[in-house]
């Protein structure tokens, strides 16, 4: 029982530290959102880390609340691709390895 016990916390450490280095290059990769045809644009990592805002100056104009939905909706479509990117970083990490149904990585 100790062989197959000891491989499996091998397994478990090696995954562990995939886990960390892909938590590490989610860091790095920058996904973009986007609303209005571009009029506002949202750069973030796939961290959840914003890195930059872009408002075309024909969003801006007097309608205030429409520039605000804009951002709002380019924010939401950035976190959908962060989504998307962190998703698929993690699956490459944890393949092979069955986990049970509903359970997502990181814990």
């Amino acid at each position: 029982m100790r062989g197959p016990l000891a491989g499996l916390m091998q397994q478990a450490q090696k995954m562990q530290d995939n886990l960390k280095k892909a938590q590490e290059e989610l860091a790095h990769i920058e996904v973009s959102g986007q609303a209005g045809g571009g009029l506002v644009k949202i750069t973030m990592t796939a961290r959840m880390d914003l890195r930059r805002v872009q408002i075309d100056p024909q969003a801006v104009n007097d309608d205030i609340e429409m520039l605000e939905d804009l951002i709002t909706a380019a924010f939401n479509d950035a976190i959908a691709r962060a989504n998307e990117a962190s998703q698929a970083k993690m699956g490459s990490v944890t393949a092979g390895v069955p986990l049970p149904p509903g359970m997502k990585l990181p814990f």
